[in-house]
Parts: C-alpha cells; sequence; structure tokens
C-alpha cells in the first residue's frame, strides 16, 4: 500500500512537538506539505525535516487530491474553519484541541464530518495515554466500587502562556485556562468514567493577575515574552461543580494565582478504593485490605501518547475503526465546557437536557 500522504496546517509548537515527529516515526505517512500564515515557519519545517513543501494558503492543501488527511494545530479560532472545510474537500482531519472556540463551532463540525464521512478526531491526547487507560479499566472492573466524586486540580502559580497574545485573546482563543488546560483535565475524567452524561453546571471564572500586563512577575512564560500592548480578556482562573448521571465533578484551575504551588493532579473517589493521577505522570491506588489500609502504585509500560494518537488517526482512517477522540464522543466535553463558561457570564446553574 501506498504511503498515505498528509499536510500539517500550522507549524508552531504542538506541531513541532508532537504531529510532526509523530508522523515522521509512521512508516506508512509521508508528510506533503507545511503550511503556516507565517512563510518563514513553515519554510523552516521543510528544512528541519528534510521533507514535503512550505506553503502559506490551506486551501491549496485542500485542492490537492493525493492528500489524505491533515492535522489542524492553528489557534484555536481557525478549528472549526479549515476543519469543516478540509472535511468538504474530502480530507480526514486530526484537530488540536479544543475542537472549537465555542461549543456551536465544534457543533457545526460534527456535522461537516456526519455529512462528509470522513474522519474527524480531536487532540484529546490522554485518551491514549497508558496510564489513564489503566485507570480506566480499574474503575471498569469495579476495583474502586461506586465512584460518586472526582476533584480536579490544575493550578499553577504564574503560567500565563503569551501574555497579551493569542493565548490571552478571547476573539482568538475562545477562552483562557480552563479552554486551554482544563480541557485535557475534564476530557480524561469523562474518558475514564465512559462518558456520563451532564446533567448541571455551575461554574465562575476569574480575569485577574494577568490584567496588568506591564505588571505581571514571573519567572518565565511559555509562548512569551508578553505583548505589553496586546490583549488580556480570558479567565486566568476557574472553579466549577459538575453534576453527572454518575458522579459529580469539582473543579480547580489556575493559569495564575497568589499562592506559590503547583496542584495537577486528579482524584477518583469510590466507595471501595480511590486514585489519585498525578497529570502525565503515575498514580496511586487507595484501599482497604484484610483489616489495613493499603496503597500502591503500579508500574507499567508507558509509550508515547503523541506517537499512538497519530498512528491510531493514520489506521482508522484505514480501517474505519471509530477512536476514543472521534468528534461524536469528545462533543460532550466541549458541552460542559460551554456549560462553565455560561454559567460564569449568567452567575446562575446551567441545566443541560
Amino acid at each position: 500500500m501506498d504511503k498515505m500522504k498528509v499536510a500539517v496546517i500550522g507549524c508552531g509548537t504542538i506541531a513541532n512537538s508532537a504531529h510532526i515527529p509523530s508522523y515522521m516515526k509512521n512508516g506508512d505517512v509521508e508528510i506533503k506539505y507545511f503550511c503556516d500564515i507565517i512563510p518563514e515557519r513553515a519554510q523552516a519545517a521543510v528544512e528541519k525535516y528534510g521533507c514535503g513543501t512550505a506553503v502559506v494558503d490551506y486551501k491549496e492543501v485542500l485542492a490537492d487530491p493525493e492528500v489524505e488527511a491533515v492535522s489542524v494545530c492553528t489557534p484555536n479560532r481557525m478549528h472549526s474553519v479549515i476543519s469543516i472545510d478540509a472535511l468538504k474537500a474530502g480530507k480526514n482531519v486530526l484537530c488540536e484541541k479544543p475542537a472549537a472556540r465555542i461549543y456551536e463551532e465544534a457543533v457545526a463540525m460534527q456535522q461537516a464530518q456526519h455529512e462528509s464521512g470522513k474522519v474527524l478526531n480531536i487532540g484529546v491526547v490522554n485518551r491514549f495515554n497508558n496510564q489513564v487507560n489503566r485507570i480506566r479499566e480499574y474503575i471498569q472492573e469495579g476495583r474502586l466500587g461506586e465512584i460518586y466524586h472526582v476533584y480536579i486540580s490544575f493550578r499553577a502559580h504564574r503560567s500565563i502562556p503569551g501574555l497579551g497574545g493569542a493565548f490571552t485573546t478571547k476573539e482568538i482563543a475562545g477562552g483562557g485556562v480552563l479552554i486551554d488546560w482544563g480541557v485535557h483535565y475534564l476530557d480524561l475524567t469523562m474518558y475514564c468514567l465512559g462518558d456520563p452524561k451532564a446533567l448541571t453546571v455551575s461554574g465562575e471564572t476569574f480575569c485577574k493577575l494577568g490584567r496588568d500586563i506591564e505588571g505581571y512577575t514571573y519567572k518565565d512564560m511559555w509562548a512569551g515574552p508578553p505583548v505589553k500592548d496586546g490583549v488580556y480578556d480570558v479567565d486566568d482562573s476557574v472553579t466549577a461543580l459538575i453534576r453527572t448521571d454518575g458522579p459529580t465533578f469539582t473543579m480547580h484551575g489556575a493559569w495564575a494565582q497568589n499562592i506559590g504551588e503547583s496542584e495537577t493532579y486528579i482524584d477518583f473517589m469510590g466507595d471501595k478504593g480511590g486514585i489519585r493521577l498525578q497529570y502525565g505522570g503515575d498514580f496511586t491506588v487507595y484501599t482497604a485490605e484484610h483489616d489495613a489500609l493499603v496503597k500502591f502504585t503500579p508500574e507499567g509500560k508507558s509509550e508515547d501518547m503523541f506517537q499512538t494518537e497519530i498512528d491510531s488517526f493514520v489506521r482508522c482512517i484505514r480501517t474505519g475503526e471509530k477512536l476514543p477522540s472521534h468528534i461524536d464522543t469528545v462533543l460532550k466535553t466541549a458541552r460542559i465546557l460551554q456549560a462553565i463558561y455560561d454559567s460564569a457570564e449568567q452567575h446562575r446553574e446551567i441545566v443541560l437536557d
């Protein structure tokens, strides 16, 4: 079988750290195009990886009948636009998280996927993480008993990315820490629990520490340096309560807070046992056995989740397999995110039908 020709649209950090290297390691794939609105960035990818053609207009990529699949690695504003155009052009799509800035854009992406019959997966990469899948198995096997509550923490001290730039401009990103970090934590939780139905959502978001761009104190800044005359109109912290037809979730997250501790973990609490997952790391199981309290940390093989995600994307195009990251499933997470933002704006509980 001939190698599948793919294109990477958006050649920034996530493309260079995850998508492109993973495609390069997949023997069934050939990257034909690197596309970016900044020509130098696309050309740099061609030179770095020794393959492909640099282009500026993504529609040039979509017009090539040889291209079977694209990775959309642009700022959030263009996720739905490019993904829908690609699906209509007969291309399979892996779009980075979040699916879109708002729920309605994500729904439009789903509709385009259904109409085209092509693949549309979203980059909720933790669904391909070995440790996360082990936790999912523990829960499915009933080893924790009834899961009644999940506590989600994604709090950092001073970690606002690219202050004043695309990450902190609502019109481009759609939101701040909730849509940037929270999407991973919430989606991971939904996946482990079998994607329960959300019933009600209450949330508050706060835009506090980054408003004074010039006066913001930090040690380092990913996607920086600050744009001093830029925009900061997104959430730098969030809290939420989510009731589902299964467990209740509570969330606390912050790009920036005046507490100098980083707390990035998820607690799954059951009536027989509990699990704390250190985000991106190992997990500990807590239970009681033989009249004694027990805790242990399972150890096992951990593969590169981005490589697994890309390999699975390529495979499912050939086989027709529906992955856990399919838009139909990820839309459930997108709806909860939207409900948190809606609740914060309206200062009331949102009831989901």
